[in-house]
């Protein structure tokens, strides 16, 4: 899942995939609704490649908060964003155990479960992709330990 190229805009609820930039505006298609619009560059736009969560120590970047949550649920949809607060806080600190309370609000967790669940209704999670990644790191330590013999 390449999270860049899925973008979170503000003033406006939901997911978008950049189609088109060309330089003042962005054309961009709603990832709920399919629906293709222009976006100039006065909004707020965040990639969401560009997104971590705040936990004590140091932060952790979205797509691996988002893997660690498609392994917790069996690649199932996770909890809905409009469930208790108190709930996803539950749900996320199984995950994270140093998730900074004071800086993560109640807002912040129903955007993350409901941008999870709207990248997992898009099939932005595939059982290939995830081993893939996991060959890709297997390889990685590889060289790195050879090199360092």
């Amino acid at each position: 899942m390449e999270l860049n190229d899925i973008l979170a805009i503000s003033g406006k609820s939901g997911l978008f995939r950049m189609i088109s930039n060309n330089g003042a505006r962005l054309i961009v298609q709603s990832m709920v609704d399919g629906k293709k619009m222009p976006v100039s560059a006065t909004h707020k736009i965040s990639a969401l490649g560009d997104i971590a969560i705040f936990t004590i120590e140091e932060d952790v970047p979205l797509g691996e908060v988002f893997d660690m949550m498609y392994e917790k649920t069996g690649g199932e949809q996770g909890p809905s964003h409009k469930d208790d607060p108190k709930e996803l806080r539950s749900f996320l600190n199984e995950l994270l155990d140093e998730l900074d309370h004071d800086r993560v609000y109640d807002s912040d967790l129903k955007k993350l479960f409901q941008w999870y669940n709207i990248l997992h209704a898009n099939e932005a999670f595939t059982e290939e992709e995830s081993k893939e990644e996991e060959e890709l790191k297997e390889e990685g330590k590889e060289e790195v330990e050879s090199k360092g013999e």
